[in-house]
């Protein structure tokens, strides 16, 4: 990691000047909706229990994260209209916006922490922003709550992963695309966005290809800066490197370059059909804000989708457009939710649980409840990992539909268990907790 540093540090000094893409502007509206309750967000009335949101509602991050800011008011309303916590405690919110700057989320989780003294904090989307906040929880022992699929290698009895780890969606998918029913894909293009998601997921997505025999010359690894708009070069290769039949595109393209991403494909006459693209950061909430004539039959990799077939599901759906509507968020009842909105809908109930398990909010008491905690998340039932603060979850791999849902058309047998550390990457490390004091060993 620490080689690109310079790297990581370029790209944040960008992010930090780089204005919308015009096509983000339409998501102005939500960020008003949203900011409007930037300080916080009150309960009924009576004793409160704080907990942050710390999520981007502007800059290039926005189209991902303001919807995860709406789902955690969801899950909060909802558990106060139910009684609270604790014999009647109400939560209140204290939601803040870090704009998709990196160092913004450090100062911002600070001041959470030790100004707001919030009890847990449910936030950030990208690894970069996720590193950035990690040594303010680690040093004021805060609980955050991390809903997104990551790249592993980490391991802190300061966060709790409800995202996946790399053997939960970049491994499954690639086996996929390898295997007959998959496709029998033997070259693999791996574009990325340039932070650490992205470079550290490459690096586990590629030493699997190898030792499963792909060639190197079949790998080819590229990547953009954030709010990156021009594909035209990019594509042009991919297509060159598509014509001899059997590529696939493993994208781990973040934030708004999606969209012009997947337009230059088709421009360029690639299509599912001659070169299908797997990606790992694009869900239903994604894709509202795209034009899905370009979209159908791309696939992703994730462990829930609005699709999903079950009560708790059709309920949960039903409840966020109503809660959307209700609240006069932008896009109201037309609104979706998506992989990361349900795991951020599902920390916010783990932690209940856990509080209620322990009695109190103090960190060092509910975080032992959280281990082996169930829940019957939209997704399905979910189990926290007895050893390491991830969740077991399904896997799924879905296929894009012209009105930007997913066709489910792969999923695991039961639930597969995180595995924080890649075994290709990192064989000799491992993460484990004393189940009492959730003090972290890790053997290198």
């Amino acid at each position: 990691m620490k080689k690109k540093t310079t790297t990581i540090a370029r790209v944040l000094k960008y992010i930090a000047i780089a204005g919308f893409a015009s096509w983000l502007s339409s998501c102005n509206s939500e960020k008003k909706d949203a900011s409007a309750s930037t300080d916080s967000t009150a309960a009924p009335s009576g004793e409160t229990v704080k907990i942050g949101v710390l999520h981007s509602l502007s800059g290039t991050m926005a189209i991902s994260e303001v919807s995860l800011k709406d789902v955690v008011q969801m899950a909060v309303d909802e558990i106060n209209t139910s009684g609270g916590i604790l014999g009647g405690k109400m939560i209140e919110t204290v939601i803040v916006d870090p704009a998709s700057d990196w160092d913004l989320f450090a100062e911002k989780a600070k001041e959470l922490l030790v100004d707001k003294k919030v009890s847990a904090t449910f936030g950030c989307w990208t690894s970069v922003s996720r590193k950035s906040v990690l040594p303010v929880f680690e040093e004021h022992n805060g609980l955050l709550f991390y809903p997104v699929q990551y790249e592993g290698e980490e391991c802190s009895a300061n966060v709790i992963y409800t995202g996946a780890t790399p053997n939960q969606q970049l491994i499954p998918s690639a086996e996929y695309l390898m295997s007959e029913k998959g496709g029998g894909y033997k070259k693999f293009y791996l574009l990325g966005t340039d932070y650490v998601f992205p470079r550290t997921a490459n690096k586990i997505l590629k030493a699997f290809l190898l030792s499963k025999g792909v060639p190197e010359k079949n790998i080819i690894e590229e990547y953009t800066p954030f709010h990156h708009q021009d594909y035209q070069t990019i594509v042009s290769k991919i297509k060159k490197f598509a014509a001899g039949g059997k590529a696939c595109v493993l994208s781990t393209i973040n934030g708004d370059s999606n969209v012009p991403f997947y337009k230059e494909f088709a421009n360029q006459g690639l299509s599912a059909a001659t070169c299908p693209i797997m990606a790992y950061s694009v869900a239903e909430d994604e894709l509202r804000a795209m034009d899905t004539e370009f979209l159908v039959g791309h696939l992703a990799a994730w462990n829930y989708y609005q699709s999903v077939k079950s009560d708790v599901n059709s309920k949960f759906v039903a409840d966020f457009k109503a809660f959307c509507e209700k609240n006069k968020l932008a896009g109201g009842k037309a609104r979706v939710t998506d992989d990361p909105i349900c795991w951020a809908y599902t920390g916010v109930y783990l932690w209940k649980l856990a509080v209620e398990k322990a009695g109190s909010v103090e960190v060092e008491k509910v975080r032992p409840m959280l281990y082996g905690l169930e829940f019957n998340s939209p997704g399905g039932l979910v189990k926290m990992d007895p050893k390491n603060h991830h969740l077991a979850k399904p896997v799924l791999i879905g296929e894009i539909r012209s009105d930007g849902q997913f066709d489910i058309i792969w999923s695991s047998n039961g639930l597969v268990s995180p595995e924080p550390w890649s075994k290709l990457t990192s064989p000799d490390k491992d993460c484990d907790h004393v189940s009492h004091g959730g003090t972290y060993t890790v053997s290198k």
